[in-house]
C-alpha cells in the first residue's frame, strides 16, 4: 500500500535563512603590520596630508558661523568669502602687530639666554660648588689627575637655506587656504556624493546622520575650544600689561598662550618655561620674574578645571592617558602641527566610534 500524502497542516515549516556567514578576521601580526605601514604612510606624507587637515580644522571653525550666515539668508559661497577673509584681516593684522617682537626676541635671544643663565648659576652656585668639591674628592681618591678631553663640535647654520624654504612655506600656506575656501563651499556636496556611493538607501541614511551629527558636534567643539584660547590669550595679555610689559609684547606671549592652549599638558608646560624665562629677562628681582609664570598657571587651571569642563560638559571628556598617548604620536610625526590636531582629531575618532553599532566600548575606553 502507498503512504498517505501528507497534508498541507502536516508540512514542515520553511526552513529559517542562515545568517550571513562572519567575515574572517585577519591575525593579530598583519594588524600590527597594517597599522605601521598606516603611520609611517601618514609621517611620510606629511607635506600632502598637513595642509589638508588644517584645512578641515579651520572649516570646522567656520562651519557653525557658516550656518548662522545662511538662517540670514546668506549664500555659502558668500560667507565662506566672508569669514576666511575675516579670518585672514585678524590675522594679518596680528602678525603685522606680532612680527617686530617676534624679531627682537629672535635677535637678543642668545643675550638673554646668557643673562639669565648668569642669574640661574647665581642662584645655584652653592649647589656646584658643593658637587664640584665632591667631583675633585672622588678624582682623588681614585687616583685621577688630570682631566678627561671634551671634543666640542660646531655647526654652521646655512644662511640660504631658510630662503630655500620660503617658496614652499608659502605655497603650502596659500594651499591651506584655497582648501579651506573649498571645504567651506564644497563640502557638503562632497559628503552627498561620498554618500551616493552605498549600495541601499539605509546605509545612505543611515550614514548622511552619522556624518551630520558628527560634524556638528566637531565643528561646535572645534569653534568653542578656539574662542576659549583666544579669551585666555587675551586675558594673558591683559595681564601682562598690568605687570608694565609693553602692548606689542604682551599680544606676542598672549597669541603664543593661546596657540599652546590647544596642546593639553604640553603646552602648559612648554607655556611655563617660556613664561619664566621670560619673566628672568624683564624683571629685575627673581619675585617678580615668577609672575608671569604663576598668572599664566592660574589662567590655564582656571579654563582647564572650571571653564571647559562647564561649557563642554563630560560628552567631550577625554583620559588623560589616551590624550598624552596621541599628543606623543602626533607629535612625533608632525611636529608642533600634529600638537594642534591632536584633540580635534580624538574628539571626533571618539565620536565616530560611539556612533558605530559595537564599537561603543572603544569609545568609552577614551573617557
Amino acid at each position: 500500500m502507498s503512504e498517505p500524502l501528507p497534508s498541507p497542516s502536516m508540512a514542515e515549516p520553511p526552513a529559517a535563512p542562515l545568517p550571513p556567514p562572519s567575515r574572517p578576521r585577519g591575525p593579530m601580526s598583519l594588524v600590527v603590520l597594517a597599522t605601521l605601514a598606516v603611520a609611517y604612510t601618514l609621517w611620510a606624507a606629511q607635506d600632502i596630508i598637513l595642509p589638508v587637515l588644517l584645512a578641515m580644522f579651520f572649516a570646522l571653525v567656520g562651519n557653525p558661523i557658516l550656518r548662522l550666515l545662511q538662517r540670514l539668508w546668506i549664500p555659502r559661497a558668500l560667507g565662506a568669502l566672508l569669514v576666511l577673509g575675516a579670518g585672514l584681516g585678524v590675522t594679518g593684522s596680528l602678525a603685522v602687530q606680532l612680527v617686530g617682537p617676534a624679531m627682537d626676541w629672535a635677535q637678543e635671544a642668545p643675550q638673554q639666554l646668557r643673562k639669565v643663565a648668569r642669574q640661574v648659576q647665581d642662584l645655584t652656585r652653592p649647589v656646584l660648588q658643593a658637587n664640584q668639591a665632591a667631583e675633585n674628592f672622588a678624582r682623588v681618591a681614585g687616583g685621577e689627575g688630570s682631566r678627561r678631553v671634551q671634543i666640542v663640535r660646531t655647526q654652521l647654520d646655512d644662511p640660504y637655506r631658510m630662503l630655500t624654504r620660503a617658496p614652499r612655506h608659502a605655497a603650502s600656506v596659500l594651499a591651506v587656504v584655497l582648501l579651506t575656501l573649498f571645504f567651506m563651499i564644497y563640502g557638503q556636496n562632497l559628503q552627498r556624493a561620498a554618500i551616493a556611493l552605498f549600495p541601499s538607501r539605509q546605509q545612505q541614511r543611515f550614514t548622511s546622520d552619522i556624518l551630520r551629527s558628527i560634524e556638528r558636534e566637531v565643528s561646535r567643539y572645534v569653534l568653542t575650544i578656539t574662542v576659549i584660547n583666544a579669551l585666555v590669550g587675551l586675558l594673558f595679555a591683559g595681564v601682562l600689561m598690568l605687570l608694565g610689559i609693553g602692548l606689542q609684547e604682551a599680544l606676542l606671549w598672549g597669541t603664543v598662550a593661546a596657540l599652546l592652549n590647544f596642546a593639553p599638558y604640553v603646552g602648559p608646560l612648554i607655556g611655563v618655561a617660556l613664561m619664566l624665562l621670560m619673566g628672568f629677562v624683564e624683571f629685575p628681582t627673581p619675585l617678580q620674574a615668577l609672575l608671569p609664570a604663576a598668572c599664566y598657571l592660574a589662567l590655564h587651571t582656571l579654563e582647564g578645571q572650571v571653564v571647559t569642563p562647564i561649557v563642554l560638559g563630560r560628552r567631550m571628556k577625554l583620559s588623560p592617558l589616551v590624550l598624552i598617548l596621541a599628543l606623543m604620536l602626533f607629535g612625533w610625526a608632525w611636529g608642533m602641527v600634529g600638537l594642534l590636531l591632536a584633540v580635534p582629531l580624538l574628539v571626533c575618532i571618539k565620536l565616530v566610534l560611539a556612533r558605530l553599532e559595537g564599537m561603543q566600548g572603544w569609545a568609552r575606553l577614551l573617557e
